[in-house]
């Protein structure tokens, strides 16, 4: 019996009568468990259910919704206010409705063929949702950096839109055919062959990899080398440090949060750092944490809270910073995120935990070599969920835009790979390497879907303009 995380787990069968009692109690005292060559076996056998290549292979349903709905259903929990500056980012370009359109997606892949060998998925595994961030100890590592849609799911979802991704952006960059080809293959095998690795690892060995500055020099890729060395210098600069005297300003003798609308602002209706609300809010969250953090946490006091816009996919969501400081000078800038039901959540069923926050930062936490100390969730009064974290720990994401096709090709390496390691930490490897393979039959499956989907995310962002200028949707232009 294959359960959902896809683990073997053997039926209870009925003893035979004519066991001895010592045959009976040895069965009962020793644990049932598959070998990695049984897993592995177990994981080539799916081919012949779900062939590798049909993975290659897309089109759009007859009856498929209409991609403006699904956007406007996303749409109904967000602040309207701020909705036009989403729709505004998403039209710049097919690659920024790309980052936008999840949920569209999610509906799409719903119908491509799954092995059944499920882990925890990000939900929205494209190229600017990888990058870098500090480590407990302060350590500068490379890995999946939003979990927004993280759920229990099919690893290939993750893959596919990983693949579509590269496709979307190599054509937004004005690369050839073959480097977007060369690029979602390496992405591809990158994961398949990571994936090989993880199979022959420990669970210990898994769940401590890093992806980090030695790593990358390993690769032996001077692309990546130097791209790392930018990525670095860039995350050296993001810090509450640094963005403290950016963001904050002293009013009537009280450090606060700089209005710059409609990307920051107070709002009326806000709860002050000392009302009830804020209170429950902090409260809740510190509950969160474990108890070596609380008593990093006490330290520091609530300051001011803020609404601030951020990314593509999230603009409209209730998103807060909070400004903390220590001993009235140590800045902590913390941002509150709301977290909703993830896109994936109608295909694959509805989280275990009932706070959406919860369901982001346990997910984050078995995905990532490493984790934010804050990281942790919360519920507000209203019974809005969110998830908190740091604003600014040497976060950091490469300029796709900017790179190039070496770059960018080995950039899709190391974002392939990464995934890999982020999936064996929740998964089966050994099964799903064992479906894989050795050989280059799945990555040109995803180059042949990646190519398919990017057709589609062009005339998604088709009919998105066309909504905005037949007055559907209101966008504001803004230039990200």
């Amino acid at each position: 019996m294959r359960s959902r995380h896809g683990f073997s787990h053997a039926p209870n069968a009925r003893h035979n009568v004519t066991e001895s009692t010592e045959a009976l109690e040895q069965k009962a005292t020793t644990p049932e468990y598959e070998t990695v060559e049984e897993r592995v076996a177990r994981g080539k056998a799916i081919r012949e259910r779900v062939p590798r290549r049909s993975h290659g292979r897309w089109n759009a349903a007859p009856d498929r919704r209409d991609p403006i709905d699904i956007l406007e259903d996303v749409a109904k929990t967000r602040i309207p206010e701020l909705l036009p500056i989403r729709y505004g980012r998403m039209s710049e370009s097919p690659f920024a409705f790309f980052r936008g359109s999840a949920a569209i997606m999610a509906a799409d892949l719903a119908s491509t063929p799954d092995t059944g060998l499920w882990t925890q998925v990000c939900g929205d595994a494209h190229l600017m949702n990888f990058g870098t961030y500090a480590s407990p100890d302060r350590a500068l590592v490379f890995d999946v950096n939003d979990f927004d849609e993280t759920t229990i799911g099919p690893w290939e979802w993750d893959v596919k839109r990983l693949g579509a991704s590269i496709a979307v952006a190599a054509r937004y960059n004005e690369f050839s055919t073959t480097i977007l080809e060369d690029a979602v293959a390496a992405a591809t095998a990158s994961y398949r062959q990571e994936m090989l690795a993880c199979a022959g690892m420990t669970p210990l060995d898994i769940w401590y990899a890093r992806v980090d500055g030695k790593l990358i020099n390993d690769l032996k890729s001077d692309a990546l080398e130097k791209l790392g060395r930018t990525i670095a210098k860039k995350a050296l600069t993001r810090t509450s440090e640094r963005a403290f005297p950016k963001l904050t300003r002293i009013v009537d003798g009280q450090r606060k949060i700089i209005d710059d609308p409609p990307l920051i602002y107070h709002e009326s209706r806000m709860p002050g750092p000392t009302d009830a609300g804020a209170r429950v809010v902090i409260d809740a969250y510190r509950a969160s944490l474990r108890e070596e953090q609380c008593t990093l946490f006490d330290r520091y006091t609530l300051l001011d809270l803020a609404i601030k816009v951020v990314g593509v996919g999230s603009v409209g969501t209730r998103c807060f910073v909070g400004l903390f400081v220590a001993d009235g000078r140590d800045p902590l800038l913390l941002q509150m995120k709301e977290a909703n039901e993830s896109v994936l959540a109608p295909f694959v069923g509805a989280s275990k935990f009932e706070n959406q926050g919860q369901r982001v930062v346990v997910g984050q936490r078995l995905m990532q070599a490493a984790s934010d100390i804050f990281l942790g969730w919360t519920e507000a009064l209203s019974g809005y969920h969110y998830y908190a974290r740091q604003l600014r720990d040497m976060k950091a994401s490469a300029e796709v835009a900017d790179m190039s096709p070496a770059v960018f090709i080995g950039y899709a390496q190391l974002c392939g790979l990464t995934l890999a390691r982020a999936h064996a930490r929740g998964g089966d490897p050994a099964a799903i390497a064992g479906y894989l393979g050795r050989s280059d039959t799945f990555d040109m499956s995803i180059v042949q879907f990646a190519q398919i989907y990017a057709d589609q995310n062009e005339r998604d962002y088709a009919a998105l303009r066309e909504a905005i200028a037949s007055g559907r949707i209101v966008a504001a232009t803004e230039t990200i």
